[in-house]
């Protein structure tokens, strides 16, 4: 079974590859870097392994059942053993995952990940890769001027000095210029990665609703629940007069889970409140909910990359 290629594969669909009861391999989106020496990076993701996130989210093993022609149940038993093969040899050598990365123990017994960087998971950097532009810029050749009389250049059109001070003036424009061109491009160039970034974030998530619509789950025979409906205070505040931007912090069948979502979240100080439901019927639990896009997207770089948690943005129109 060629696991490590599956999970190579995964990672250029999904933001975490869990792999159960070892780890998860997580990406990272990066924006374009020009550097001032012309080297030109293009968007790509970074790749780290998280040892906590153990929990099998069916992703890998409903992939390796597809590509194997198997079960689930016998997907998930070879990932077992694997895993098991795969502890034994990190106590002694480097596990490698071509394309991903190596493992290794450090000298505190800890695991430790090293991504290779050779590939780049962001699709839509597809046929992008680095190049570095060589100057077109030519030294002028300063030309010479012979003095046929000593004393005659009363008498010239164009003296050195002028000459000088014209040149000067040149290549301040052409700095001007240069300065416009690349400050228009580094707004634009931000701009547009910033809303690649947001529609990968928000098909990401997608993507993982629409799995939960496609398991299934054998949960036996249930017996008959009574239950009376009352209006809920918190639903109200779905109603929208206008348009909103939510970060998102989980999605729940349940509203009696999204409700405990946002108390938790309200206990860490946000102001959390339920966004609009999906198309599928799942209630959503958002960190906050904004009427101005730039203080949404704040808060969602704020929660990714410095509380080092899961969200992704929602545009309710």
């Amino acid at each position: 079974m060629h696991l490590t290629q599956y999970i190579q594969e995964l990672l250029y669909k999904y933001e975490c590859v869990t792999i159960p009861d070892f780890g998860a391999f997580l990406t990272r989106p990066l924006a374009a870097k020009v550097t001032g020496f012309g080297e030109f990076y293009p968007p790509s993701k970074e790749v780290t392994f998280n040892q906590l996130l153990t929990t099998n989210d069916g992703i890998l093993a409903h992939f390796v059942a597809q590509k194997e022609m198997l079960s689930y149940e016998h997907a998930l038993r070879l990932i077992q053993k694997e895993v098991r093969n795969w502890k034994k040899r990190l106590k002694t050598q480097t596990l490698r995952y071509p394309g991903v990365g190596e493992i290794h123990l450090n000298l505190n017994k800890n695991i430790t990940f090293i991504p290779w960087g050779k590939v780049n998971f962001e699709t839509s950097s597809f046929g992008l890769t680095f190049f570095n532009r060589k100057s077109n810029y030519k030294i002028p050749i300063q030309p010479k001027i012979v003095s046929l009389m000593e004393n005659s250049n009363d008498d010239l059109m164009f003296t050195p000095e002028k000459e000088k001070k014209s040149q000067l003036l040149r290549y301040a424009a052409i700095g001007i210029i240069g300065i416009a061109l690349f400050a228009s491009f580094y707004y634009f160039g931000d701009q547009y990665v910033t809303e690649k970034r947001l529609a990968a974030q928000e098909e990401a998530q997608q993507q993982i609703e629409r799995n939960v619509q496609e398991a299934t789950f054998d949960l036996g025979t249930l017996s008959k629940i009574e239950a009376s409906i009352t209006s809920d205070p918190i639903l109200s505040e779905v109603i929208l007069d206008q348009n909103f931007y939510s970060i998102v912090a989980g999605s729940f069948r349940s509203i009696e889970n999204a409700k405990r979502k946002i108390k938790a979240l309200k206990e860490e100080g946000f102001a959390a409140e339920l966004a609009q439901s999906s198309s599928e019927g799942l209630f959503r639990a958002a960190y906050g909910k904004f009427s101005s896009k730039k203080e949404a997207i704040n808060l969602l770089y704020y929660i990714k990359y410095t509380l080092k948690e899961e969200a992704w943005y929602l545009d309710e129109r």
